[in-house]
């Protein structure tokens, strides 16, 4: 069993608060607009951490981090990208692989709306924690956390901090 925290849209913002939530997981996601990349060092610092890069992170990110990661953790195929969409509406660059192999568990970010939903059609599950940072239009920050345990996703929640 893993706790896992996901995160996404830090646009360089971290604060105490994320890194300790960051302290109870047994890994930490993220789902890209990383910003400065003094945030995922402090996240990397804490836990293991898997990331993806954002339309907005710079040279430095993007050399850390790919566009795509996907990885088998627990019996649980996941697949993170930054712009993925969501089911009926795929980025056009993924959608043939996410009909044709999808994961168990789809994850991205830039919407910087939070969303958990099930694809019915090819059996996976889609999260997208929302925005953790401080730049956007949300008007809450949100984070997921769950578990990973034997092939399933359990105990999922929303951590909610105030703008």
């Amino acid at each position: 069993m893993k706790k896992i925290l996901l995160l996404s849209d830090t646009h360089s913002y971290i604060d105490d608060r994320i890194l300790e939530y960051a302290q109870q997981a047994d890994e930490i996601w993220h789902a890209g607009d990383i910003g400065d990349i003094s945030v995922t060092d402090k996240l990397a610092a804490i836990k293991p951490l898997r990331a993806v890069y954002g339309n907005i992170d710079d040279h430095k990110v993007r050399g850390e981090f790919p566009l795509n990661n996907r990885f088998i953790l627990e019996g649980v195929d996941v697949w993170i990208t930054h712009i993925g969409g969501y089911p009926g509406k795929y980025n056009p660059a993924i959608r043939n692989e996410i009909y044709t192999n999808p994961p168990k568990l789809f994850i991205c970010g830039h919407s910087h709306i939070l969303k958990v939903m099930p694809d019915k059609k090819v059996g996976l599950i889609h999260m997208n924690p929302g925005a953790v940072g401080k730049h956007g239009f949300q008007k809450v920050r949100t984070m997921l956390r769950f578990e990973l345990n034997a092939g399933k996703i359990e105990n999922l929640e929303v951590i909610e901090f105030a703008k």
